[in-house]
Order: structure tokens, then C-alpha cells, then sequence
């Protein structure tokens, strides 16, 4: 099953569902991270209604694509964008990180359908998704895709560039890593934390074909992950440009939301920007 198509505008709409939840989401749990998950709501938007091949209602379909979440303390967004895609009831959303709830602040692969893996400890997506992707190859599956979608703060992780050279040595043209450069991580920005600029000339080192996109214009990071899948002589990384905490004036850039919640005054606020896309329409509540 293919994601059935929608227009650009009709998935600019989704994404802002997406970003509501998530400030559902993150108010009624009292913890977790804002930022991150709130600059990827275009880039899952993008994956579930439009990239990936997959079907909601059987989540285990052996010819669906892998989409592997790294950095898994994003996953309120995958959460928000899977129950929006019709994997389980939306109403569920509202038991994120409640004891015994499927929506665990990291994802557990065997808790929920639809998770392909399990994250905690940054760093291991790409090893995981480099797994698969040798798997996919052996059992000659060449039709079928493998997306990682990484942080950069995660980048300072050993693990990611152990396995930067493990891909490109078994010419994993499978596999395409995404990268979410939104320039923050827990402690401040990245370039202050620990540098990573030249990023693209770093993964062209490492025998990566380097794409770079706007991560919030789903229509720019649609097509470069077309022109990903058109590469077959090495693995491809997209750098994924994004506003953290997209879609809320007060939360965008500021690293202090990396890892904290909106209490409820402050969700009030940020579901009216999102209602009014920052006030250039007038809400439905006014």
C-alpha cells in the first residue's frame, strides 16, 4: 500500500494538526521535549502521507519501508503523526509517558505496531538502520527503503560515525539518513556545545552522497528525498535545515524547549499561534 497522495497545502494542514497534538501531547504528560519534535512535524507529515510506503492497518506488511527514529526523545511527533496516519486512536495520544501506556517517552518497538525500533541511548539509529538495510539487500528486497531520521546535537555520538563508515563500505544505496539540523541540543547550540560545521564536507568524507533541504517546506524535503532515491552508487544523507519549535513564536530557536514541556498557560498560548499560524488568521475561538 501507497500513501494515498495529498496537495502540498492539504499536507501543510496536517503538519499543524500534528503540531497541536503534540502540544496536547507534551501539556498533559508534564515532561518531555518541545523543541525537537515541533521542527520535525513537516518532515513526518511528509514521511506518512506521502514517502513512505506503508499501511496503518498492517503495520507489520512485509513490503513497507523502515523509517528508524535516533533521536527517540522526538518521538511525540511520530506518535502524533502515526495516530494521525490511522495506526491507533488519537484519543490514546493523551497517555504519552503514563505508566504501562504504548506512548513511552522513547519508543519501545514492542509496545506499538508501527515502531520498527527501540531508542534510548543516542547514537543508534544509523547502526540499526544499516541492519536492516543489509537485511533488505540479502533477501534481494530492493524495492524497499530504509529512512534514519538523526539529531545533530546526536552527531557528537561516537556510535553515528562508526557506522558513517560501515554504509558506504557495503554501498548501502538503500539507506537514507536525515539529519535535523536544527542547530540546538540539551546544553545550548550546537556550534557552541561541540562544533560540527562543515557537516556536509564531514559525511562527503565519509563516502556519503550529501543532500542538503528546508525540513519545513514539505514540498522541498518530498523532493529531495525523491532525488535521494535516485542515487545508487552510495548512501545518502539529507541535512534537513529546521526552526526548533516551528509553529510557536516563543519556542522557536530557543534551546531552553529542547527538553521542556509547556505548562498549561504556555500550551494555551502556542494552540492559539497554531490556530492562527502566528496570528495571520483569525481563530475559530476569538
Amino acid at each position: 500500500m501507497l500513501a494515498k497522495k495529498y496537495t502540498i497545502s492539504e499536507l501543510e494542514k496536517k503538519a499543524v494538526v500534528i503540531r497541536k497534538e503534540i502540544i496536547k501531547m507534551l501539556e498533559n504528560a508534564g515532561s518531555g521535549h518541545s523543541a525537537g519534535p515541533m521542527g520535525l512535524a513537516d518532515i513526518f507529515t511528509a514521511f506518512y502521507f506521502d514517502i513512505l510506503r506503508h499501511n496503518p492497518k498492517k503495520p507489520d506488511w512485509d513490503e513497507r519501508d523502515y523509517l528508524i527514529l535516533s533521536n527517540g526523545h522526538c518521538v511525540p511527533v511520530r506518535y502524533a503523526a502515526m495516530a494521525e496516519a490511522g495506526y491507533f486512536d488519537k484519543k490514546e495520544l493523551s497517555t504519552l509517558r503514563k505508566l504501562g501506556s504504548r506512548l513511552q517517552g522513547h519508543p519501545e518497538r514492542t509496545r506499538l505496531a508501527g515502531l520498527e525500533s527501540t531508542s534510548g541511548p543516542l547514537g543508534c539509529g544509523l547502526s540499526q538502520a544499516i541492519g536492516i538495510a543489509l537485511a533488505l539487500r540479502l533477501n534481494k528486497q530492493h524495492h524497499r527503503w530504509v529512512y534514519v531520521v538523526m539529531g545533530d546535537g546526536e552527531l557528537d555520538e561516537g556510535n553515528i560515525w562508526e557506522a558513517a563508515m560501515m554504509a558506504p563500505r557495503h554501498g548501502l544505496h538503500n539507506i537514507i539518513g536525515v539529519i535535523d539540523r536544527n542547530n540546538i541540543q540539551i546544553d545550548g547550540p550546537t556550534e557552541s556545545v561541540m562544533p560540527l560545521e562543515d557537516l556536509k564536507a564531514k559525511w562527503e568524507a565519509f563516502g556519503w552522497y550529501v543532500l542538503e533541504t528546508d525540513g519545513n517546506n514539505i514540498e522541498s524535503f518530498i523532493d529531495t528525498c525523491a532525488m535521494a532515491r535516485a542515487i545508487v552508487e552510495k548512501p545518502v544523507m539529507i541535512i534537513a535545515h529546521t526552526i526548533p519549535g516551528k509553529g510557536v513564536d516563543f519556542m522557536e530557536y530557543d534551546f531552553a524547549w529542547h527538553g521542556m514541556p509547556p505548562n498549561h498557560e504556555q500550551a494555551k498560548e502556542a494552540l492559539h499561534e497554531l490556530r492562527t499560524l502566528q496570528g495571520k488568521i483569525r481563530s475559530e475561538h476569538e
